[in-house]
């Protein structure tokens, strides 16, 4: 396994720490938390994928898990066989927060957000630590792919 799939577990371990602390703690569910004009802790069960976005009901949760884990068994292997170490940390944080978000589909049939973003009465995306780290391990990954790269030096010997 790459040297680097330790911090896929770090971010399997923040996300679901940070969910036991949201739902158990303290319990979220009860009423939102407004942490700054911006920023407050919602509860939102996510029965779609990214924001919501096709309930496909309780029958659906399965086949959200099984192309969750089909692509987190593609970001494994791609990550096994990567030797770019900022490739790699961003694939171990696609990974760490896809096993994340399946434990909450498997083990209560929804994924657990609560990280609010708002300004004032419009309101943005309600996410989790599974799907930041999600986001911004594809974004480095885009940003790596659009970055020009050092072209081979050609011989003059032609």
């Amino acid at each position: 396994m790459n040297r680097y799939a330790w911090f896929a577990g770090l971010v399997l371990a923040a996300d679901q720490l940070s969910k036991y602390w949201v739902t158990h703690v303290i319990k979220l569910w009860r009423g939102p938390r407004d942490l700054a004009p911006f920023l407050s802790l919602t509860w939102v069960e996510n029965r779609g994928i990214s924001m919501g976005l096709l309930d496909l009901g309780d029958s659906g949760r399965w086949v959200l898990v099984a192309l969750t884990a089909a692509i987190a068994l593609v970001v494994a292997w791609w990550l096994a066989r990567e030797e770019n170490a900022a490739d790699s940390l961003a694939l171990a944080a696609i990974l760490g927060g896809a096993v994340g978000n399946i434990i909450d589909r498997v083990r209560l049939g929804f994924v657990v957000d609560f990280v609010h973003l708002h300004v004032g009465a419009r309101s943005f995306y309600v996410f989790n630590v599974a799907d930041a780290a999600i986001t911004l391990g594809v974004a480095a990954l885009l940003a790596r792919g659009l970055i020009k790269r050092e072209q081979p030096t050609r011989s003059h010997a032609e």
